[in-house]
């Protein structure tokens, strides 16, 4: 069984980091598998591993990806409603031509991950599934079945046809939304497809949608090593001052909560003012919101090494995902590993990691109320040792790599041996 695993990044950002963790964990069970990514981003550094393929391998294959990357900003740039959207909607009109790769030619199996930013057009989609080979799509958002957002932020045309998109400048019945929408149509026309998704609430979504409504359907969650991603030895004990962990690929991003979560602080202080817990925040960007917090707070910047990860986690009391809308976070498969508590709202597949007051905590979408009321239960909870313990317990049982793993090579061998693939 030969693999081919598609992604646009190895690295960044956390579709990236995804891809690259279930990667590995294949081929730790054993399972030849070849990582092919479309571009290495500045933020990170190519791995020479013979397992890993880099499609822009060289200064010239760098500039021509860098240059299908601005053409897709470029393209989309007369029709944005204003530059806040710039980067939540992909029309993939640019991409790479990967027909006649050696790694896709040799391939029993391709599978696909995050593909937007110039790496597949809709036009190298299909001359992918042309192929005849079993496609499997791992669904790190919404994109795959919308007109071209990766969040609809509530928006359900995609459940019937996309057009009046919120993203653009000016929606109509016939938008750009509307063409990419039908565009989409004719990619996946007859296509070998198996859709899997990291979150039920993905794949209910999916499986209610126009574009890929009619095809299989399977979760799978992401996958994390518990053997790096572990409690701290010395477990932190009441002598410690208690914290707070907040972390995002970008602070700003407003569908990650953060003024949320300044509400709830500021509720917090008012309604607790016996707790004083330290703010840490890791992450590209600084919100004006920082200046206005009644509590310290200590920004740790970007962190790119796995060891500086889990010493952020390891250091809080509780890691806060207010996300509005969200997959699967990887924030919150890392901080339970951690055997940290989390406290997030009911949204996405949000829900599914977290057990109400058992490792962590639930607030409605959009409540700061109920957010520090969720931040008091853990910073007074009378047992932290045991909420941490059900924390780690609960990422044991549901994404080790020796679980998820099986469950794709499950899938694959079912996909091969089906009698079309024989």
């Amino acid at each position: 069984m030969n693999v081919v695993i598609l992604s646009t990044y190895q690295h960044f950002g956390g579709a990236a980091v995804a891809t690259s963790r279930l990667h590995r964990a294949l081929l730790n069970q054993g399972v030849q598998a070849t990582l092919l990514i479309g571009t290495s981003n500045r933020q990170e550094k190519h791995q020479p591993a013979p397992e890993v393929a880099f499609l822009a391998n060289n200064f010239l294959a760098e500039q021509t990806a860098f240059g299908r990357f601005v053409a897709e900003r470029l393209y989309f740039l007369p029709f944005e409603r204003d530059p806040s959207v710039r980067f939540q909607f992909s029309p993939a009109v640019f991409g790479a031509d990967l027909d006649f790769h050696p790694a896709v030619q040799q391939a029993d199996l391709l599978h696909i991950h995050w593909s937007s930013f110039g790496f597949l057009s809709l036009s190298g989609l299909r001359s992918l599934f042309s192929l005849g080979k079993p496609v499997v799509w791992t669904l790190h958002d919404q994109w795959a079945f919308t007109g071209g957002c990766h969040y609809t932020g509530g928006c359900t045309h995609f459940m019937t046809h996309c057009h009046h998109c919120p993203y653009l400048k000016k929606p109509a019945s016939n938008d750009l939304s509307a063409r990419r929408f039908d565009r989409k149509q004719w990619a996946y026309t007859n296509a070998p497809l198996h859709v899997v998704h990291p979150s039920r609430w993905l794949a209910e979504q999916a499986e209610g949608s126009a574009l890929l409504g009619s095809f299989p359907h399977q979760v799978i969650p992401n996958t994390l090593d518990q053997q790096v991603f572990a409690p701290a030895t010395s477990p932190r004990d009441g002598g410690q001052p208690q914290r707070l962990l907040f972390g995002s690929a970008n602070v700003t991003d407003t569908r990650k909560g953060f003024r949320y979560f300044a509400e709830a602080l500021t509720l917090l202080h008012q309604q607790h003012p016996e707790l004083t817990p330290e703010i840490l925040v890791f992450g590209k960007g600084r919100s004006y919101l920082f200046n206005e917090l009644p509590y310290p707070i200590r920004q740790l910047g970007l962190l790119t090494s796995e060891a500086d990860i889990v010493a952020a986690y390891n250091a809080a009391d509780a890691m806060v995902v207010p996300s509005l809308e969200d997959n699967l976070p990887n924030t919150i498969v890392e901080a339970m590993s951690c055997g940290t508590p989390v406290v997030g709202f009911r949204t996405g597949g949000i829900p599914e990691m977290i057990d109400h007051r058992q490792n962590g905590y639930l607030a409605a979408t959009g409540s700061a109320q109920e957010l520090a009321d969720g931040l008091a239960y853990v910073l007074t909870h009378p047992d932290p040792a045991a909420l941490r313990n059900q924390a780690r317990q609960s990422a044991e049982a549901r994404f080790s790599e020796d679980v998820v793993a099986g469950q794709h090579i499950d899938l694959y061998q079912s996909l091969l041996s089906a009698p079309a693939n024989r």
